[in-house]
């Protein structure tokens, strides 16, 4: 397989969970799959004195979940309806600027944006928002915040009305838009996720109290590719790439400051004369 200019085909192992629906997928002719759901995720950065000078908040869903069960994630879900509101309070890039980066409608900007900083305060406690363009929340911590929580995964309210009752803006600008991968067709559940990076903003703490997750922590991208290859952590494709050049990162700012070619990208099993193998085309690095 020759990769377009620019890009570069990698192959990784099918998940052990997968092999024996991804065998049959193929046996039935490839058939195409169900709509993906539109899903942001946000890699949360911290800098550390280390060997790896970067750090990422991950979680482990639990065994329950029907996507992903026990799978290291970032912190991310889908989209909400509400997530498209067009008045919500707004610092940082405008939505047409993050359109032509995405490429996509400015409305499909706004609720991808949107959807990765609620996610992100809903799933660990952090809030990318503030006073205006130039401030952070500094503590977002305690019950008063946990119920603004609670009532956002309740629908009680959207992410728009907790920022404008606040008096806070989304701080578009802390966000830096990383990749964009799309659930294979063999799958049952599909996504079509935007993978984000974020500073962790100071002052606030990243928690556990999250029903999707047995375990959270602040991991070093190249501990957890080594546990994944030791079969001791479980990792999915997305997540394998996003970590593998975290681990070779100088700093969270560093990250923060690159702008990726971006494009989307679906791994399609495919039979080789080694077995089958998920296979993808990636930018180049």
């Amino acid at each position: 397989m020759t990769a377009p200019a620019g890009t570069r085909v990698v192959e990784f192992q099918v998940p052990g969970m997968l092999a024996t629906s991804v065998a049959a997928w193929l046996s039935a002719g490839q058939p195409g799959g169900g709509a993906p759901k539109l899903s942001s995720t946000v890699m949360l950065l911290r800098d550390r004195r280390a060997a790896e000078p970067v750090e990422v908040f991950m979680l482990r869903r639990v065994t329950s979940m029907k996507f992903a069960p026990s799978m290291w994630v970032f912190p991310g879900g889908g989209v909400d309806p509400r997530d498209a509101e067009i008045d919500i309070p707004w610092a940082g890039p405008r939505p047409q600027e993050w359109a032509d980066r995405m490429r996509a409608p400015a409305e499909r900007a706004v609720e991808l944006v949107v959807a990765a900083v609620r996610e992100v305060f809903e799933e660990c406690g952090v809030l990318l928002a503030g006073a205006d363009g130039t401030s952070v929340v500094a503590d977002v911590s305690g019950p008063e915040w946990r119920a603004e929580r609670d009532a956002l995964l309740s629908k009680e309210q959207s992410f728009g009305q907790l920022l404008a009752r606040r008096g806070l803006v989304l701080r578009s600008d802390l966000l830096s838009l990383r990749d964009h991968w799309i659930t294979p067709e063999c799958e049952p559940r599909r996504y079509d996720t935007w993978f984000f990076a974020a500073l962790m903003p100071h002052g606030q703490e990243a928690d556990d109290d999250t029903t999707e997750a047995d375990k959270v922590q602040w991991v070093a991208p190249g501990d957890l590719l080594a546990a994944a290859e030791a079969g001791t952590a479980r990792v999915l494709p997305p997540t394998i790439v996003q970590l593998r050049r975290l681990a070779h990162a100088d700093n969270a700012a560093t990250v923060l400051a690159q702008r990726p070619l971006v494009i989307p990208v679906m791994p399609v099993p495919t039979r080789t004369d080694d077995g089958i193998v998920m296979r993808v085309t990636l930018p180049d690095d």
